[in-house]
């Protein structure tokens, strides 16, 4: 990369004296001249999320070098020069990712989940439990919350991250109580004109004997046929993985946005391959034909904006990328708040209806 190469330039003489931000600078420059290449105006990636991983590690030597004491104002430079590199070459290999990359990186264990936004997006939380009819399923977590001041309704899939929130949460694949408590919250909501945000994360509802016993399909759509009747504005966040109708369950908004880094499809790129050549093994294959990225969606008319991340992804700073979506969820409440209630649901259901139309032009 020309830029990058240009910064080294210009500040390989005064880091030569420092061993530390020599040797960060020399990994640096290995991964620029490894991953990327130019053909023409393009750069292409040889593995973006090796990358990816490659860079975590060097911005940790970077912090560790900023924690070091004595040093001068050229050398906090120097560092914050080898920083603003790191960043932009994240931002180059994010740009490049393909399908199957997305999708590991939508499945990053260390994404931030519906709660790790709720902390850093709602202010005073109180979460509800319960379907009132059989269980509390803890992959779906509910609760009244503010929105800059604006009571809403904020519910989503739960993931974890140690075995034991795992088993809790299971894994965020949800039982049907867990969307008959979503719709039960829902309609509470729409009692009281509180507008709702939903966060969806799941790799689809839960298949298990038990949750097919108690009607995972019926719970589903019921969902689906109930929300599009609320009266209140809805916002959907797909925020890493959108699975099948489980995700599809808590999804139907007014407004459905995706995470830049997020997949949203009708079953995994390892099921469509076992499904289509019998070999789960094909799934990056699968992962490009199935469209599942944001840009991809988006240009089908499914989702309605795509939300920036932060360079390497939302993994690496959940508060910005919470910050980012921020923005994002107060531009679109504004401006369903002013649509009357009918023109509303209107929109709504023209929405959906007009999804998956396609038309075949005579040659």
């Amino acid at each position: 990369m020309s830029r990058a190469k240009m910064k080294q330039a210009k500040q390989s003489e005064g880091s030569a004296g420092n061993p530390a931000i020599t040797g960060t600078e020399f990994l640096l420059s290995i991964v620029e001249a490894h991953h990327t290449r130019r053909n023409g105006n393009v750069i292409k990636m040889d593995s973006g999320l090796k990358a990816q991983q490659e860079l975590e590690k060097i911005e940790q030597q970077i912090e560790r070098l900023q924690t070091l004491e004595g040093q001068n104002e050229e050398t906090r430079r120097h560092i914050q020069q080898l920083h603003d590199r790191v960043n932009d070459l994240r931002r180059e290999i994010s740009s490049h990712l393909n399908a199957w990359e997305r999708t590991e990186m939508a499945r990053h264990p260390q994404r931030p989940y519906t709660l790790d936004y709720i902390e850093r997006i709602f202010t005073d939380w109180s979460e509800i439990h319960g379907d009132r009819g059989f269980a509390d399923d803890p992959a779906i977590v509910c609760g009244m919350a503010r929105f800059h001041g604006e009571e809403v309704l904020v519910l989503g899939h739960q993931k974890a991250r140690d075995t034991k929130q795992k088993v809790y949460r299971n894994f965020g694949m949800p039982n049907p109580e867990g969307y008959r408590k979503a719709l039960r919250v829902m309609q509470i909501a729409a009692k009281f004109r509180r507008p709702i945000f939903s966060f969806v994360d799941t790799p689809g509802a839960y298949p298990g004997l038990g949750a097919e016993e108690r009607g995972q399909a019926e719970a589903i759509a019921y969902n689906l046929r109930e929300m599009a009747r609320l009266e209140v504005p809805i916002i959907v966040t797909i925020t890493g993985e959108g699975g099948s109708g489980g995700a599809l369950a808590i999804a139907v908004g007014d407004r459905v946005l995706m995470m830049e880094n997020s997949i949203y499809s009708v079953i995994s790129p390892e099921g469509c391959a076992s499904i289509m050549w019998r070999d789960a093994m094909k799934r990056n294959i699968a992962a490009a034909a199935m469209k599942i990225t944001p840009k991809d969606l988006s240009e089908l008319g499914i989702v309605d904006a795509i939300v920036p991340e932060p360079p390497g992804g939302a993994h690496a700073d959940h508060a910005e990328a919470a910050a980012l979506l921020d923005g994002v969820l107060q531009q679109h409440l504004a401006e369903l708040k002013r649509l009357p209630v009918k023109e509303l649901l209107d929109a709504r259901y023209a929405k959906f209806r007009n999804m998956a139309q396609f038309f075949q032009a005579e040659g």
